[in-house]
């Protein structure tokens, strides 16, 4: 029973930190170990700062 629990409250968690968008950066390095495994990945505080860029720089409105 306690292993059920603890299995769900992982699951749950998952979920969360996907939702949340907190994963990201393990996205990020799987999705590049994938894609270009011979090249350096960013580390987390430069992919932090390259998202943050990206997400504020330019304008944003809807019209």
């Amino acid at each position: 029973m306690a292993k059920r629990l603890m299995r769900w409250v992982h699951t749950l968690w998952r979920a969360v930190r996907q939702l949340s968008g907190d994963d990201g950066y393990e996205r990020y390095l799987a999705h590049h170990a994938a894609s270009r495994p011979d090249a350096p990945a960013l580390s987390r505080h430069a992919w932090f700062a390259l998202r943050q860029q990206q997400k504020w720089s330019g304008i944003k409105r809807c019209c």
